[in-house]
């Protein structure tokens, strides 16, 4: 699904994404840990042609990224409120979404309900601008648009942060829900080391823009992620 060849980042001579090649097979759930400045959103953002590479280059679908168009149609990925127009409300935000994947209200409607639980009455009917929505329910909305057209490839950038512990569950409930009926192959970059290791097929892990571990999850790799960050901060 995605294949990365020898990216190099660099921002003021200093690498800080270095990979010499990764690949993230389709229906695969990927979580991407570190501690911050590790790479982590500058890789996202490489994958979404938001950010050039100064080497290299990063294919989807065995087609490159960069420059094309043709995977926009089966990509969707929030990694901040900057991607959304705080202007609208979620509605109407969601429905221009829809619409540029050709959804009509109902269409989005129908969606909306699946996801009833997940936004748990804080985020429709609230009269509210997504500018004045807490950072927790923004991230929602913009979950919410990713879902819209069911995308092939989800990608999600810190999507735990913000959002109270039932909220989390049901996010990787849904997660988990999406990847099995749909085989939606997922990329999630998370500082919360239970929640990725819950919802991943393999965990790659990023120090100073090198991915030093790939690990397929199992009841231990918990535990292993736990024991590195503790050494990692000395503790």
């Amino acid at each position: 699904m995605i294949e990365v060849r020898d990216i190099v980042k660099i921002y003021a001579g200093k690498t800080v994404v270095n990979v010499p090649h990764l690949e993230i097979k389709k229906g695969e759930t990927i979580g991407l840990v570190g501690n911050n400045g590790a790479g982590k959103t500058t890789l996202f953002r490489m994958i979404l042609d938001l950010i050039r590479p100064d080497k290299g280059e990063i294919l989807s679908k065995g087609e490159v990224v960069a420059g094309h168009e043709h995977w926009k149609s089966y990509t969707a990925a929030y990694l901040d409120e900057g991607f959304l127009i705080d202007y609208l409300t979620p509605e109407e935000y969601l429905y221009f979404i829809g619409g540029l994947y050709g959804l009509n209200k109902a269409q989005v409607d129908e969606h909306l309900l699946s996801l009833k639980e997940f936004f748990n009455g804080e985020i429709l009917e609230r009269g509210k601008y997504i500018r004045d929505l807490s950072k927790g329910n923004q991230a929602k909305v913009g979950v919410a648009a990713c879902l819209l057209h069911k995308p092939e490839l989800l990608m999600l950038d810190e999507p735990f942060a913000n959002i109270d512990p039932s909220t989390q569950i049901r996010l990787k409930n849904l997660l988990k829900d999406i990847n099995k009926t749909s085989g939606t192959t997922t990329i999630v970059s998370s500082h919360d080391l239970n929640h990725i290791t819950d919802v991943s097929d393999r965990i790659l892990l990023m120090e100073k823009g090198v991915i030093i571990k790939d690990i397929a999850t199992n009841s231990s790799t918990l535990a292993e992620l736990e024991d590195y960050f503790a050494v990692g901060q000395g503790l």
